[in-house]
């Protein structure tokens, strides 16, 4: 991996680090080098978002390029995090959401996020239906995938404990209880029994404890 640099953009800071303005290219997107935060990819290359300095990281057998801005403490979502999300709407093909949480930090701002149909579950994912997945209300659980665009942020629900951990049924409405999980793919309406579709997350009771935090 080879870090480029423009002297007409870029430049080396005092201490050595390379600094870099938003939309700069940094390096090659290769499938051990992926963006992080303050970065996208787009045509095989990642680009920064920031103007700042640019950091590799080290996870997974991985290298996550980072671009930081001095002095900034803003969190945002990085490719490998547990987010929590709350559905906003439900096509066919997606489910747009809104971020409201990274890990167990409540955001003060929420970040846009796409789950995609093929992203929903990890087998049969030609099998997958949105609308037996998710539905605007849910609050899911997530992992953020590498970033491909500066719109919003792709998740994935591809694991056990990953998908919907909070949900109140269409008859009951926003106000009604929460359902509970009957299964991987049902969730029940304690009140009145209904049972409707979902991808369930497996949920530990560290989840569950931020999750109730968030509704409150």
């Amino acid at each position: 991996m080879e870090i480029e640099s423009n002297t007409e953009t870029s430049g080396n800071s005092e201490n050595g680090e390379i600094l870099c303005l938003p939309g700069q290219r940094i390096c090659l997107s290769e499938e051990t080098t992926v963006t992080g935060q303050g970065t996208y990819e787009r045509g095989g290359y990642i680009y920064a978002t920031l103007a700042g300095t640019v950091q590799v990281k080290e996870k997974d057998k991985c290298k996550y390029i980072e671009v930081k801005c001095a002095g900034s403490q803003t969190i945002v979502p990085v490719a490998g995090d547990v987010i929590t999300a709350r559905v906003l709407q439900v096509n066919q093909r997606f489910a747009k959401c809104s971020i409201i949480c990274i890990g167990d930090h409540i955001l003060e701002r929420t970040y846009r996020g796409i789950v995609r149909k093929e992203d929903v579950r990890a087998t049969e994912k030609d099998r997958v239906e949105m609308y037996k997945s998710f539905r605007p209300g849910d609050v899911i659980l997530a992992r953020v995938l590498p970033q491909t665009e500066l719109s919003c942020y792709q998740l994935s629900t591809a694991e056990n404990e990953l998908g919907v951990v909070v949900a109140t049924s269409s008859e009951s409405g926003p106000n009604g209880p929460p359902m509970v999980p009957v299964g991987w793919t049902e969730m029940q309406c304690p009140n009145t029994l209904a049972k409707e579709p979902r991808k369930v997350a497996k949920i530990v009771a560290e989840s569950s404890l931020k999750t109730e935090q968030v509704l409150q």
